[in-house]
C-alpha cells in the first residue's frame, strides 16, 4: 500500500506553525499598546523646569557712588541729569538697568505715600465710611499739602485714598493712620514692610512724607515702592487717576492728580502710556517723583530726587529716564534688582505682572460704616486677569474692591487694576499639580507596558515550540 507522504507530514507541521500563528495574533496588540503609551507620553504633562538663571549682579555695585550701567558697545548710554540720585528699572522682571547713588540717603517728600499705602491700604475697607473727629486732624504740619478734610464730615474710606494720592493731603493720611492705629504705629508698620521688601534706606518719622529729622529714604527703595504698589490693584487704579471729586457735605468739588506727567498740565507734556504713581516736594527734599509708564508689552518704573532745575526738571529728567529705558533697556544687563531678597520675600511663588490700569474689578468688600468697621482688614480679595507678560514678586494679600465700591464719582476718570494671578505651582497630590498623572487626573500609559507583552510572548511561543519539538520526537 502506498502512503502519501503529505498526509504524515501535516500532523508535523501544526507544532512548528502555532508559535507563527500566536505571533500573528499578538501582533495587533502590541501595535495597539505601542500607539496608547506614545499617544500618553505625547499628552502628558511636562515635568515642571527650573526657570534659567538670571544674570550675575554683584549686589554691592548698586551702593557705589556714581551711574551704573552695563551696555554691549556701541549703545546709546543713559541721559546726563542733573538729580542727585535717579534710577530706572524693568517694572516686570526687577531688573535694574541703570542708576545713580541709587542708595543715597535723602529726604523723600510725598513719594513716601506710596509706602504709606503699600502699608495701608490692604488693612482698611474701601466701602467703609469714616466721620472725622476734630482731634484727628491735629499735629499737620505747617504748609502742609490740604486737600480739604474737614471734622465732623463722614467720608468714605475710598474719598480719603482718593485725597492721598491725587492731591498728596496730608489731612487725608493723618485720619487714615489714626483708623490704622496710630501715627507712631503707622510708621513703624511702614518701615516694617520697606524691610520685607529688601528696602533697607528708608527711615519713617511722619508717615505722611513732611520733612522731619532722620526721615529718609533712596532712589533705590522708592523703585521698590512703586513696583509693589502697581502689583496692588487700589493702588493702580488710585495713582493713575488724572481727575477726581472731593465730597464737602452735600456738595463735592473737583481735584486733580498733582503729578504733572499723567495730567499733562502746568506746561509739561503727558507721558504716553503713563501709569502714574506720585511725586512729593518739601523745601528740604526738593522736587522727588515715583514715575512708571507701560510700552509694547514692557513697564519701567524710574524715580527722580531733587534735580537742580525745580519742579519742571523732575518731570522732565523722569522723562529722559523713561524714552532712554524703552529705547536702550532691553540691551542693557542689569546692575541690580528690585526684587526681595529670598530670606525677607513675604509670598514665595510665581511673580506676576504690574496692574494695568483700566481693566478689571474685584467683589467689593464688605464695611459696615463707623470706625470699627474702617479700621478693620477688608474681606473682598479677588484674582484678576493678566494684562502684560512680565514678571516680579507679589506684595502681602491684599484686599480689592471694585471701582464702583470704592466710590468712584459718576464722571471722573477712575479705572480699575487687573494684575496676573500668582499662579504658583500646584503642590503634589492637589488639583493642577504638574506630574505623571495625565490630563484627566489619571496616571498616563507606561513605556514599560508594550516591552512587558513583547516578552511575554516571546517566552510563551518558544515554551510552546519547544514542548510541540519534544513531543513530536
Amino acid at each position: 500500500m502506498i502512503v502519501s507522504s503529505s498526509a504524515r507530514s501535516a500532523p508535523g507541521l501544526l507544532p512548528g506553525l502555532l508559535p507563527l500563528l500566536l505571533l500573528a495574533l499578538l501582533l495587533p496588540v502590541l501595535v495597539l499598546s505601542a500607539a496608547v503609551s506614545a499617544a500618553g507620553a505625547v499628552h502628558r504633562p511636562s515635568e515642571p523646569t527650573p526657570p534659567l538663571p538670571g544674570a550675575r549682579v554683584d549686589p554691592a555695585l548698586l551702593h557705589r557712588s556714581g551711574t551704573q550701567v552695563r551696555l554691549p558697545p556701541g549703545a546709546t548710554p543713559p541721559p546726563a541729569l542733573s538729580a542727585r540720585a535717579w534710577l530706572v528699572a524693568d517694572a516686570g522682571t526687577g531688573h535694574v538697568l541703570a542708576a545713580r547713588d541709587a542708595h543715597r540717603r535723602l529726604p523723600p517728600a510725598s513719594t513716601l505715600k506710596a509706602l504709606f499705602a503699600l502699608t495701608v491700604l490692604p488693612k482698611l475697607s474701601q466701602t467703609a465710611q469714616h466721620t472725622v473727629a476734630e482731634e484727628e486732624l491735629t499735629g499737620i504740619g505747617a504748609g502742609s499739602s490740604l486737600v480739604g478734610v474737614k471734622e465732623n464730615l463722614t467720608y468714605r474710606i475710598a474719598d480719603l485714598w482718593r485725597g492721598v494720592f491725587l492731591h498728596s493731603g496730608n489731612d487725608a493720611v493723618r485720619v487714615l493712620a489714626g483708623l490704622n492705629g496710630g501715627w507712631e504705629a503707622t510708621a513703624r508698620q511702614m518701615e516694617a514692610t520697606a524691610r520685607s521688601l529688601g528696602a533697607m534706606d528708608t527711615k519713617v518719622v511722619s508717615p505722611d512724607g513732611y520733612d522731619a529729622p532722620g526721615q529718609v529714604s533712596s532712589a533705590y527703595d522708592l523703585a521698590v515702592f512703586g513696583r509693589e504698589g502697581l502689583r496692588n490693584p487700589d493702588f493702580a487704579r488710585y495713582c493713575s487717576l488724572p481727575y477726581a471729586t472731593f465730597p464737602a457735605g452735600g456738595w463735592s468739588y473737583g481735584i486733580r492728580n498733582t503729578n504733572r506727567l499723567l495730567t499733562g498740565e502746568d506746561g509739561i507734556a503727558k507721558y504716553p502710556g503713563i501709569l502714574g504713581v506720585k511725586n512729593g516736594y518739601t523745601s528740604n527734599a526738593g522736587h522727588t517723583l515715583i514715575a512708571a509708564a507701560r510700552r509694547d508689552g514692557r513697564t519701567l518704573v524710574v524715580t527722580v530726587l531733587n534735580p537742580s532745575g525745580g519742579q519742571r526738571a523732575v518731570y522732565e529728567e523722569a522723562r529722559e529716564l523713561l524714552d532712554w529705558g524703552f529705547a536702550t533697556g532691553p540691551a542693557a544687563r542689569p546692575v541690580g534688582s528690585l526684587l526681595p531678597p529670598a530670606a525677607t520675600r513675604l509670598v514665595s511663588g510665581a511673580p506676576k505682572a504690574p496692574a494695568t490700569p483700566g481693566t478689571g474689578t474685584a467683589p467689593a468688600a464688605a464695611g459696615a460704616p463707623g470706625r470699627g468697621a474702617a479700621s478693620g482688614p477688608s474681606a473682598g480679595t479677588a484674582p484678576r486677569a493678566a494684562a502684560e507678560a512680565a514678571s516680579g514678586s507679589r506684595t502681602p494679600a491684599a484686599t480689592a474692591p471694585s471701582a464702583a465700591s470704592a466710590g468712584t464719582p459718576a464722571g471722573t476718570q477712575g479705572s480699575g487694576g487687573a494684575p496676573l494671578p500668582a499662579g504658583a505651582a500646584a503642590a503634589p497630590g492637589t488639583a493642577g499639580a504638574t506630574g505623571p498623572a495625565g490630563a484627566d487626573g489619571g496616571r498616563a500609559p507606561s513605556a514599560l507596558v508594550p516591552l512587558l507583552v513583547v516578552g511575554s510572548a516571546c517566552v510563551a511561543a518558544a515554551a510552546l515550540w519547544a514542548t510541540r519539538r519534544r513531543t513530536a520526537r
